[in-house]
């Protein structure tokens, strides 16, 4: 019975309702704390950032409250410079918060070099194959009189024969001189 008493007395719905309207009060000022630390309702364009060497990037993307981070490049771009981007995320024109981090990924600065395989007397479609499984690709297809028809002869490289084994960087078009089938 006293019980009940205190809990409808005068005391005890003052410090409830000064309870409620503290709790309140710090739920309201806590929502406004937190749109202003997250800059909600601020955006702005992320800009276009293809092909652009890393060295600009610093002070293109300070002046524009923005941040970025270098993901692994493990693509090659061989018409690009070196560390120059090849995709960004988000993407150029997007609407994102000031001081978002950009994701960048970059074209690399060296990148590997394989051997090229042995492919002399082997058929195009076979050499083609083995060509791009070690990460070449095939270039300019020429034909001179050979017996064997569409039996590679000779590989080239800008121009000039080269032997298997040599050491190339991934990605770059080796040039197939071909029999034609005449004598």
């Amino acid at each position: 019975m006293l019980f009940l008493r205190f809990l409808f007395s005068k005391f005890f719905l003052k410090q409830l309702l000064l309870a409620f309207l503290v709790a309140l009060g710090l739920i309201i000022l806590s929502l406004r704390m937190l749109d202003k630390w997250t800059h909600n309702g601020q955006t702005q364009a992320v800009p276009d950032l293809q092909h652009l060497p890393l060295a600009i990037l610093d002070t293109l993307l300070l002046s524009q409250q923005l941040r970025y981070e270098v993901l692994d490049s493990a693509k090659y771009d061989p018409s690009l410079p070196p560390l120059a981007v090849i995709e960004q995320n988000p993407l150029a024109g997007e609407q994102v918060k000031i001081n978002r981090k950009i994701y960048l990924t970059l074209n690399p600065s060296d990148y590997r070099k394989v051997s090229v395989p042995n492919i002399i007397q082997i058929t195009k479609r076979n050499a083609a194959s083995i060509l791009k499984s070690v990460g070449l690709n095939v270039g300019e297809i020429s034909y001179r009189n050979a017996i064997g028809k569409d039996m590679v002869l000779e590989l080239r490289y800008e121009g000039r024969k080269i032997a298997p084994g040599t050491v190339l960087p991934k990605t770059t078009p080796i040039d197939l001189v071909l029999g034609n089938g005449r004598r």
